[in-house]
């Protein structure tokens, strides 16, 4: 089959580099992606290829260009994910998504949606009361919720944020903390911080802390409260009893929000403890209000590599158990056949 050439033109610079990527990595994943040939000159990009490659390639470039439109630089998770839009008929809502700008981090970096399972997320929490949001590390589960609580917060819809986790140790023993009960709970509460600080600053955080208008708290303060008027995220829910989630689903008061998010596949209660959010999952499907979003290795908006970490121990997870040592009745081990 002959090859076409064809070259795309680009409005300006900084168009071109947020395409292209600083070293020209984007274009190299676009290459390998669409089995073409690109070369930028100035602020042509000329593509050599088949024509069905040269098409594929313009149209994956249509699709990113609410991004290099506006010299947002375009990461492997961009290109995948409008990859994966195009290839299933979903380009219209790629598109739509890409033009939308949640919020604006304090390094003046827009803050949006990169898949179109984070983009339904949003509009879940925006249209229901309770949202669970289940799924592995680095798929943007607090943060895209944070994003939105701040946003309410700041259009006065709630009055006040409520951001809360279990106080479970990831497999370690900390032992004592020393100083007052804040001191002892923050490095549990660390993420959500990190999270308002990227989001607020440091300063105005503390400003919001201090007022009362944000308040962050380990999962213990939260029995016995009505909280109205809120927006709540419960974070690393799978680290909750079902005595505990049930307490804190019950907290919901009137004009509030509720975010419930977790990695079912990293539990940290002791064996055999059945974890709240599992049991969450199960009984409010179905349950008028609630909405349960689900992500995959393919929502991880993290360092690439976090991506083929979650994929490597997925396939891990799905292979069976090794079979069991048995003793044989002269001292020795034999393994049992499978």
């Amino acid at each position: 089959m002959s090859e076409l050439s064809s070259t795309f033109a680009l409005p300006d610079s900084a168009a071109a580099i947020a395409l292209a990527g600083s070293d020209g990595t984007a274009l190299r994943r676009l290459e390998a992606l669409t089995g073409t040939q690109i070369v930028l000159r100035g602020l042509d990009l000329q593509i050599r290829g088949r024509s069905s490659q040269v098409e594929r390639l313009q149209a994956l470039i249509q699709l990113l260009e609410p991004l290099w439109q506006r010299g947002e630089p375009i990461g492997p998770v961009d290109i995948q994910a409008a990859l994966t839009a195009l290839d299933t008929g979903r380009s219209d809502q790629h598109r739509s998504m890409g033009l939308q700008v949640l919020a604006t981090s304090v390094s003046g970096r827009p803050l949006r949606p990169r898949t179109l399972r984070q983009n339904s997320y949003v509009e879940a929490i925006e249209r229901h009361d309770l949202t669970l949001a289940i799924g592995p590390a680095g798929t943007g589960k607090t943060f895209l919720a944070t994003i939105l609580a701040v946003r309410m917060l700041q259009e006065r819809k709630v009055e006040r944020l409520v951001l809360t986790r279990p106080a479970v140790e990831a497999g370690e023993r900390l032992g004592f903390l020393p100083g007052d009960l804040q001191q002892k709970v923050d490095p549990y509460l660390r993420p959500l911080y990190d999270a308002l600080h990227g989001l607020l600053g440091q300063e105005r955080t503390s400003q919001l802390l201090e007022k009362g208008v944000i308040e962050v708290a380990p999962l213990a303060f939260m029995r016995g409260r009505t909280l109205a008027d809120a927006f709540v995220i419960l974070d690393e829910a799978q680290n909750t009893t079902c005595a505990q989630m049930r307490m804190v689903l019950t907290r919901l008061g009137e004009n509030s929000r509720m975010v419930v998010t977790g990695d079912t596949t990293q539990i940290d209660l002791p064996p055999g403890q059945l974890s709240g959010l599992v049991e969450a999952e199960q009984v409010l499907a179905g349950v008028e209000g609630v909405a349960i979003c689900r992500f995959s290795d393919a929502d991880v908006v993290r360092h690439p590599l976090v991506q083929r970490l979650v994929q490597a121990y997925a396939r891990r997870d799905a292979r069976p158990p090794a079979p069991a040592a048995r003793k044989r009745t002269d001292g020795t081990t034999a393994r049992s056949e499978p």
